[in-house]
């Protein structure tokens, strides 16, 4: 994982609010177990309890510091680095009550963050060699997007947009109630910022074609097997570096099972978008041990 990546994650400005409630969610109106812990330090550390990539460590100690500012951790493993069952991932020093109060929501975290590095991983494995990057979409759960498209570049993924303000991407419903491909990309054109990408989502060759011929940026092209993105996208390269607006379209599949990546990614496409990595990962389990 990139250090600039981890470091525009910690700069996002609604990351601190987002962590306070999230603590608050699970203190309430306080700790009940306080009371036996005042003034007492504590040490522990964290393991993990089966193999996968970590993810959420840079979480931690902001964290952990809005409960206690004297809270100190020592990070023995990076985000989007491997680790097996047993392994030492980070250690943590400070009052015994944040200790305890911060646990849970710490290890939520990274446990859902991990489980879809390690998801993310294992797909992008699939591409290796194949110069085809495998993206993220806009399935995220509510309130975790930044959090959830940062597990997927620890995972070796790619974000696509994250909002609707960072490109357009017209789907079945707009170039229904638009009256098709061209005046749909005409009105975005029309309205957008100048740097704007628009993205057309192609359930058929038609549309595809449609969508290049009409100055796209990007196809997304849904649910296409393999035999019939090898006819098409020749196709559309040949369509694109035909047209005035210019010869560089970004073709990109979706609705792609596992098993057909490698499939796929032979037919000259730019890139897989998937939402797998969020939507069926499983959380990588992880323990916090505490020290006598």
């Amino acid at each position: 994982m990139s250090p600039s990546c981890a470091a525009a994650l910690l700069a996002h400005p609604g990351l601190e609010a987002q962590l306070r409630a999230w603590l608050s969610e699970d203190i309430g109106r306080g700790d009940l177990t306080a009371p036996a812990l005042l003034g007492r330090g504590g040490r522990a550390h964290w393991i993990a309890k089966q193999a996968g990539l970590f993810c959420g460590g840079v979480l931690v100690e902001p964290l952990f510091r809005l409960l206690d500012p004297a809270v100190t951790i020592t990070l023995l493993v990076a985000d989007g680095e491997p680790v097996v069952a047993g392994q030492r991932l980070l250690d943590l020093e400070g009052s015994a009550a944040a200790l305890v109060a911060g646990e849970r929501t710490a290890l939520n975290l990274a446990m859902r963050l991990s489980g879809i590095a390690s998801a993310t991983a294992e797909l992008v494995a699939r591409l290796a060699g194949t110069g085809v990057a495998l993206a993220d979409t806009r399935k995220t759960t509510p309130g975790l997007r930044i959090l959830e498209k940062y597990a997927v570049r620890c995972g070796g993924g790619v974000n696509h947009r994250l909002g609707l303000d960072d490109a357009a991407m017209l789907k079945e419903n707009h170039l229904a109630w638009a009256g098709g491909v061209a005046p749909a990309i005409a009105a975005v054109r029309a309205s957008a910022p100048w740097p704007a990408r628009v993205i057309v989502e192609a359930e058929t060759a038609a549309e595809a074609e449609a969508a290049v011929a009409a100055g796209a940026d990007g196809v997304l092209l849904d649910e296409f097997a393999p035999a019939e993105l090898r006819l098409l996208v020749p196709r559309l390269r040949e369509l694109a570096a035909g047209r005035a607006a210019g010869g560089r379209v970004v073709l990109e599949a979706s609705g792609v099972q596992p098993e057909q990546l490698a499939a796929v990614a032979a037919t000259g496409i730019d890139l897989v978008s998937t939402s797998a990595p969020v939507t069926r990962s499983s959380w990588l389990d992880l323990s916090m041990r505490f020290e006598a």
